[in-house]
């Protein structure tokens, strides 16, 4: 078994958010899948099942502390660390909430860009006690809330609630009851909180807390990105089909760019960015 490390939605390994990549993990149960997680120590590491199809896969992701049913970042390092090694191409990935179609190109430079499509996007509302008591533990009161992007709590692969607020400094202010956050989210099945401020029609700037993974945030996050795009189409926020940028990771220093396309209808959300290996030293 070789682990890779990279890091997605950026071609600088300073940037972005790094994941563990096992291209063949054939043969490891779930509890190896754990400890290789645990050991890499990244928010999460992704494991490749090649089955007899070609370039068709399961995939599974494990953060350090339990297995995830789906993460962006994670699928976007795979597919180039895989293109890299097999060339590029379309990629069927299997996952626990369904199949995810990826497909790699190069650009005329050489850099790897990948760009997985969601399974299909919903919301469900996010008010009354539950969205008091998510705003308590933030240290968010509903003064902060954007009056144009409502909360609601989202799903492309995985579910995020998704509070946008009017103030940039707002969002800056991240500071939060880890243990309190993470008893919430493990309760509600939740697997990050999408911060979001707007900086233009269709530009956004997003921080993502991940106290169920054990890290304080996470500076670039597919899955919320899927399903923020889902929100967007739905609330009839932004014109489809259309693309958005989603800028991540920039107030904790691992600037990240994820390019959301979003088609009409119910079908899933493309999330698009690119990946760079990990050497010792990044």
């Amino acid at each position: 078994m070789e682990i890779f490390r990279y890091t997605a939605f950026s071609s600088d390994p300073s940037g972005g958010n790094p994941a563990g990549v096992v291209l063949d993990a054939r043969g490891l149960d779930d509890a190896a899948m754990l400890a290789v997680a645990a050991e890499v120590g990244y928010s999460e590491t992704a494991f490749l099942l090649p089955t007899d199809s070609d370039r068709v896969m399961d995939v599974r992701y494990f953060s350090p502390l339990a297995e995830v049913s789906f993460c962006g970042h994670a699928t976007i390092a795979t597919a180039v660390a895989y293109a890299e090694r097999h060339g590029v191409g379309d990629l069927t990935l299997h996952t626990k909430v369904g199949v995810v179609p990826v497909h790699t190109a190069a650009a005329d430079d050489g850099t790897l860009t990948a760009t997985l499509v969601s399974v299909p996007t919903k919301t469900e509302d996010l008010h009354g006690p539950l969205l008091a008591e998510l705003l308590g533990i933030l240290g968010w009161t509903a003064s902060d809330l954007h009056d144009a992007l409502p909360p609601r709590i989202a799903f492309g692969g995985a579910w995020h609630p998704i509070l946008a607020t009017p103030s940039r400094s707002r969002l800056a202010e991240l500071d939060y009851d880890m243990p309190a956050l993470r008893a919430l989210m493990e309760r509600q099945e939740w697997t990050t909180i999408d911060l979001i401020w707007r900086e233009s029609p269709d530009v956004f700037q997003a921080r993502n807390p991940f106290p169920v993974g054990g890290v304080f945030e996470d500076p670039a996050t597919g899955a919320a990105a899927a399903a923020f795009g889902g929100y967007l189409r739905e609330l009839q926020l932004v014109p489809v089909p259309g693309t958005v940028t989603v800028h991540q990771g920039v107030d904790m220093g691992r600037p990240s760019l994820l390019t959301l396309g979003i088609p009409v209808g119910e079908g899933g959300i493309s999330v698009s960015g690119t990946a760079v290996a990990l050497t010792d030293a990044s």
